[in-house]
């Protein structure tokens, strides 16, 4: 039977994206994704796929490279499947000793109340260097 992607299911899966980025909590994060899962980060670039991809990038992206994560959500949007959000988030790039500020919409696909796919735009700005 298919789970239909309500209010209550988008905001539980953008609570656990944002916790588990604030948190840099790999496992939070794959709780909110299918197995085989899609998470396109850069759009020219390929995508992670599953677990183990999406593990290996979140390790190395942000639990390696960032500190001192804030997130506030804006706003999301539903339409069928799909669910748009837009955050305000601001981190500690522990590579290149600065922080940045982004403003990131994101383009997910549920299916059976969790992830199949994710597309991210976003622009960072440099707020301080440290």
């Amino acid at each position: 039977m298919k789970i239909k992607l309500t209010p209550a299911i988008a905001r539980n899966i953008l609570n656990a994206y944002k916790e588990a980025w604030i948190k840099q909590d790999t496992k939070k994060l794959l709780s909110i994704f299918n197995k085989n899962g899609i998470y396109h980060e850069y759009l020219l670039k390929e995508p992670y796929v599953g677990h183990k991809a999406i593990s290996d990038y979140w390790e190395r992206k942000v639990v390696q490279e960032q500190s001192n994560i804030t997130f506030k959500l804006l706003d999301f949007y539903i339409s069928d499947d799909t669910l748009i959000a837009e955050w305000d988030a601001s981190f500690d790039s522990n590579i290149k000793n600065a922080r940045y500020h982004i403003i990131e919409a994101a383009i997910m696909k549920i299916k059976n109340g969790k992830v199949q796919s994710l597309r991210e735009y976003w622009h960072p700005e440099t707020v301080t260097k440290r």
